[in-house]
């Protein structure tokens, strides 16, 4: 009995572990993908003229950065949909390619903001992501109903996103409070929804076996918490982050 106690207990910390750490993978690879598109996206380090491929991304409609952003939501519901049927190599290889693909969208960042700025930004969110991944994982407080609460109001904050680019981009309209009330909800739903995650993923490790079933779905376990982490530290930079031009 202690023997099967103490195996199970192995399989919880490796299956935990190994949704945190390809979480740390996806981030260490998006901030490696934005920083070189960052690179390829100006002639100089003015940071004036922008080259063939910048113009492409980020240009007129930025049609390049469109479709890029429209790779990701397809691929996230590719994987979503049939993580269960693929084989855990086509389950890393999608989640290596999306935070591949979510680097290049995020490597406007280091054109409008000073690095000093995201470096700072990024140590807030991880320490605000930690505080709530650990609050996730220990509280006996059952989260799920938060949880739905919370999913709710990221649907809401999808739709009042929408609204304020077609008023900003198509009527010209000063969207500024929309945008302040956007970010402040924006921030109370990704860090509750860190913690949320965090206890999902504490209730899926106790009953992991180390099968390649699980081993997938620490896979998609760590692509919710991914973005959450990095949903929450394009918030605080645009409370926080000192942009280039000021």
């Amino acid at each position: 009995m202690a023997r099967s106690i103490t195996a199970g207990e192995s399989e919880k910390v490796k299956f935990v572990t190994n949704t945190y750490s390809w979480m740390g993978i996806a981030l260490l690879i998006s901030a490696f993908a934005a920083y070189i598109t960052a690179k390829m996206v100006f002639t100089d380090e003015t940071q004036q003229i922008r080259t063939a491929f910048g113009d492409f991304l980020f240009g007129g409609y930025a049609i390049g950065f469109w479709i890029f952003a429209i790779l990701e939501l397809v691929l996230v519901f590719l994987l979503s949909s049939s993580i269960r049927k693929i084989s855990l190599q086509t389950a890393v290889a999608g989640f290596i390619l999306y935070a591949l693909i979510n680097g290049v969208t995020l490597s406007s960042i280091f054109a409008a903001y000073k690095l000093a700025s995201i470096a700072k930004t990024f140590i807030v969110t991880a320490a605000m992501f930690g505080t709530m991944a650990i609050y996730g994982s220990v509280t006996k407080r059952n989260l799920m109903t938060l949880g739905r609460y919370l999913l709710m109001a990221l649907v809401g904050i999808i739709i009042a996103s929408v609204v304020q680019f077609v008023f900003n981009r198509f009527l010209k309209l000063n969207t500024t409070l929309l945008d302040f009330i956007i970010s402040i909800v924006s921030v109370i739903v990704f860090t509750g929804l860190t913690a949320y995650d965090s206890q999902k993923i504490m209730k899926i490790a106790f009953h992991s076996n180390g099968n390649n079933d699980y081993k997938k779905i620490s896979i998609m376990a760590a692509l919710e918490i991914y973005l959450d982490f990095i949903n929450l530290f394009l918030t605080l930079l645009r409370f926080f982050g000192k942009q280039k031009d000021n």
